[in-house]
């Protein structure tokens, strides 16, 4: 089976490897010193000190993990394949729900980089399903919880 691509911004790769920078670096030796000073307080055995540090360091080692596995999965939405006329990875779509006539803009992204707080969203959410390859002027209907819903493809802006 395949790997799945997992698809980034050049932002969200700095972003990812920041993360990964900070936590192979600075971060383990922030754990190293706290697993060192528990040691210091005698037994181990029931020193929650200790337990909490390598809890933590387990879980920083578990991150690093995933973020190399990411890294390893990278593919660059490239800004030059973007176009102002079909929706793509990258680009910026202003919508109309056409049943309350409100607009909302949002940027298409890769799972790994949705954040819907900030209208970033995933082009495997239903709405991104539904949009990825479509036109301007296209009208999409989009099955949410609270039953369908139709948006119009009104700009893309990039």
């Amino acid at each position: 089976m395949a790997e799945k691509e997992v698809f980034l911004t050049i932002d969200g790769l700095r972003k990812v490897e920041k993360e990964l920078d900070f936590l192979k670096g600075e971060k383990r030796l922030m754990i190293a010193e706290r697993i060192k000073q528990a040691r210091e307080f005698g037994d181990i055995t029931e020193n929650s000190e200790y337990d909490d540090a390598k809890n933590e360091q387990a879980e920083v080692e578990q991150r690093i993990s995933q973020l190399e596995m990411l890294l390893a999965k990278v593919k660059i939405i490239d800004e030059m394949d973007q176009h102002t006329d079909i929706v793509c990875l990258g680009c910026t779509v202003l919508l109309k729900d056409m049943e309350c006539e409100e607009t909302e803009k949002y940027t298409i992204v890769g799972s790994a980089e949705a954040d819907p707080m900030e209208n970033r969203i995933s082009n495997e959410s239903p709405v991104g399903r539904a949009i990825v390859g479509k036109l301007v002027g296209s009208v999409v209907e989009v099955m949410a919880p609270a039953g369908s819903i139709k948006y119009q493809i009104m700009e893309i802006c990039n």
